[in-house]
């Protein structure tokens, strides 16, 4: 084989992210030199962002089986049953660096790239989720960021016509030089119409299809696997360019051809584009690939194989389909204005064999770029958390509906709604469950079963004690699902991280791994997809700034009869509210610490996963047995917020009668004590559900009543809504304004 120029140098290994051990590593495998297009496809497949190598080990660790659990990791999404030979395909995927350097295409394409590997798997996306952190409001590029973000998630996903039904958007000084952007798509299939990527058999045609391939996006995946620095800027060539009005051509297409019989296996062309696609597609089929590069479709001239393999241009998929019905699908990639290009065969060699302009520009064992890729245990440090405070120990504020005020126009509580107003929520015509609430809500179109869809995590408690933070991330996801009325069926997750070589973040990673792993066990909520986002860090000026452990959480969950939903709005004047579990008024690490005393300082509220269980099955049966008519979740900002937000939900008001007051008041009211609802019922119900929650042994107690057009509390001036209500909703429009 003749090796490519540029000349293979030690410099130029370690422009690859590959370093000293792992280049023996490949050297002992090719028993030779790479070419340079080799070199630059085991720079891919061995990064982070492809081979997971240094989380691998732990990730194994995590539940990931259940009866509702019809594929688990390891394809491009994950799989539960609905019943009814219905499923749910879904997963949640970062885009965390493009968007920072190119904001509007790389949320716009993280949106294509979630969806395609919904489609991929013969499923149509029926609902789009996104979690964002952006830094400091006062950071001078935050601002931007948002604008390019919210629209580039929008018009993608608006032009698809997919409903973006939920998500949640937090700013913290600490994402000011690396923010998130993890997009959740969620899709519908039927049991016996799923599609994976294993390419079964040999002789058979390899298909590319979809857009032409061009020069953006080259080597994105290995951006993504290091951290930023102050030339961040001139990265911009590696982030994708996004045309959604292709992809929904290409949705079409795919799922028109999936309705017969001719697809072998399928992949989406993401991260490290058609190397990464033919080497998953060979790998799990145990089958070699050869390809012809002269045959793939180009918008660029005079593209070399190194730049063809290693794009990452959007909107194109790779297919092994049966011999002899090439012409039958490429009739339909046709119809539908798409490229289609029969560019390789499967064959028995277990090889990766790459010829362009005639000549063999790689040939590499396919295990040697999955399986085989380098995995690390890297060493570790055990997180210490702080010390528990007492709430004696947090400043009281100088009266309680005043610091509502605050906390609920402060950037993390304020209303979302000029971000979920961009995104078409109502497209499909199924969503019964906007914006807003604990969880989003769709129907499975021609049936009275619902979908429920949450994202979750609460970075400021990971930050303090991982191990807890992790737990909790679950525990709220299965919360905001049981708030609907649905039963938590699966997880899937968003592990955003530091540099996982220094030793304190590989401690942050381990310990909340060890947290969600419990907690999903314990709830019966099992892994079935995910992805992890490590490197982000950014080094300006020599001193590294971390992202806070951000191990975002999307949970699904199943409503049996969509006339169950349950919503957060008050609803009937002389209803009563609840609580419903414990209050020990919490206030290590909570939002009332961060806006009204200005630090974040003790532990985080601990979660008892034996608890959870009881107050999810609790809320659970009560709703169904309509004797609540609003039910929200009680998390950041404690009780007032959460009465706040269903007060505000419903536009009515409540008298809240005298507590415990072995609490201080402070401690009381924005506690954020976890396993905890908020419901409403009618006053003659009350000793139903007493009755109920005491046989579960569950504490439950009445706050107030609704009633009237303001909150309402003793030795406190009375807070109109209507005050509220412009508090909470003018602080994000008047700060995108500016």
């Amino acid at each position: 084989m003749t090796n490519l120029t540029p000349q293979i140098t030690p410099e130029l290994v370690a422009e690859h992210g590959i370093n000293k051990e792992e280049y023996a590593r490949l050297l002992d495998i090719l028993g030779r030199e790479p070419s340079y297009t080799e070199l630059g496809i085991f720079s891919v497949m061995w990064s982070e962002h492809c081979s997971y190598k240094s989380s691998r080990y732990w990730l194994k660790k995590l539940p990931t089986e259940g009866p509702q659990v019809i594929q688990g990791p390891g394809e491009n999404a994950g799989i539960v049953d609905l019943g009814d030979d219905d499923c749910a395909v879904f997963k949640m995927e970062s885009h965390n660096h493009p968007s920072y350097i190119e904001p509007y295409q790389g949320a716009a394409t993280g949106v294509g790239g979630i969806m395609r590997d919904i489609f991929t798997m013969g499923a149509r996306p029926v609902a789009n989720m996104n979690a964002l952190r952006f830094g400091s409001p006062a950071h001078h590029k935050t601002r931007h960021l948002v604008a390019g973000v919210v629209s580039g998630i929008g018009d993608y996903g608006n032009c698809m016509g997919v409903p973006t039904i939920g998500g949640e958007t937090d700013f913290d000084s600490r994402y000011n030089n690396n923010i998130l952007v993890n997009a959740m798509c969620v899709g519908l299939a039927k049991k016996d119409k799923i599609f994976y990527c294993a390419a079964h058999g040999t002789g058979n045609p390899v298909i590319y299809v979809g857009s032409k391939t061009g020069r953006d996006g080259i080597h994105g995946a290995t951006m993504a696997s290091a951290e930023f620095a102050e030339d961040s800027e001139e990265k911009r060539p590696t982030v994708q360019v996004g045309d959604p009005f292709t992809e929904k051509l290409l949705l079409e297409a795919c799922l028109e051809l999936m309705a017969g019989d001719t697809i072998i296996a399928i992949q989406d062309m993401g991260a490290a584009g058609l190397t990464s696609s033919s080497v998953e597609m060979a790998d799990k089929g145990g089958v070699g690939f050869a390809l012809d590069l002269d045959q793939i479709p180009q918008r660029e001239t005079n593209m070399t194989a190194y730049e063809m393999l290693l794009s990452e241009s959007q909107e194109r998929m790779l297919m092994v389909l049966k011999p002899g019905s090439e012409d039958a699908a490429r009739e339909i990639f046709e119809k539908w204005q798409l490229d289609f290009a029969i560019v390789g065969e499967t064959n028995d060699t277990n090889q990766l064999t790459i010829t362009h302009l005639g000549e063999v520009v790689a040939d590499i064992p396919v295990a040697s770029l999955a399986d085989s890729a380098p995995e690390y245990q890297r060493p570790y440090i055990e997180p210490v958390a702080p010390p528990v405070i007492s709430p004696q120990e947090v400043k009281a504020p100088p009266a309680i509906l005043s610091a509502l005020m605050l906390m609920m126009s402060s950037p993390n509580l304020c209303s979302k709604r000029w971000i979920w107003e961009q995104y078409d929520h109502m497209v499909m015509g199924d969503t019964v469950a906007r914006p807003g609430g604990d969880a989003g809500v769709v129907r499975i179109h021609g049936t009275k079963k619902g979908l429920a869809i949450t994202t979750d995590v609460t970075p400021r408690y990971v930050t303090a004690s991982p191990y807890e933070g992790g737990k909790q991330a679950v525990a709220e996801a299965a919360r905001n699902l049981t708030a609907v009325g649905a039963r938590p069926l699966a997880i899937t997750d968003c592990l955003n991280f530091g540099n996982p070589e220094r030793p304190h973040i590989m401690g942050q990673f381990v310990a909340a791994l060890k947290g969600i792993g419990e907690a999903c066990e314990a709830l019966n909520f099992p892994v079935v997809s995910g992805n992890v986002s490590l490197y982000n860090e950014t080094v300006i000026d020599g001193k590294t700034e971390n992202i806070p452990p951000t191990p975002a959480i999307g949970g699904v969950g199943l409503i049996e009869d969509i006339d169950d939903m349950c919503d957060i709005a008050f609803k009937d004047e002389g209803d009563a509210v609840i609580l419903l579990g414990p209050e020990r008024g919490w206030l290590g690490q909570s939002i009332y610490q961060e806006v009204i005393i200005g630090c974040l300082e003790g532990a985080p509220p601990p979660v008892d996963l034996e608890l959870e269980k009881k107050v999810n099955a609790l809320i659970r049966t009560l709703i169904r047995k309509k004797l609540v008519n609003a039910v929200h979740d009680c998390s950041g900002g404690g009780l007032l917020v959460t009465v706040a937000e269903m007060a505000l939900a419903g536009n009515k008001g409540i008298e809240i009668g005298p507590q415990d007051k072995q609490l201080p008041a402070h401690a009381l009211y924005f506690g954020e004590d976890q396993a905890r609802f908020i419901c409403t019922c009618k006053q003659e119900d009350l000793g139903k559900i007493a009755m109920v929650a005491q046989f579960s042994q569950l504490p439950t107690g009445m706050i107030g009543e609704v009633k009237g057009d303001a909150i309402v509390m003793e030795g406190e001036k009375p807070l109109p809504l209507k005050n509220l209500r412009a508090a909470h909703e003018i602080w994000l429009p008047a700060f995108m304004k500016v």
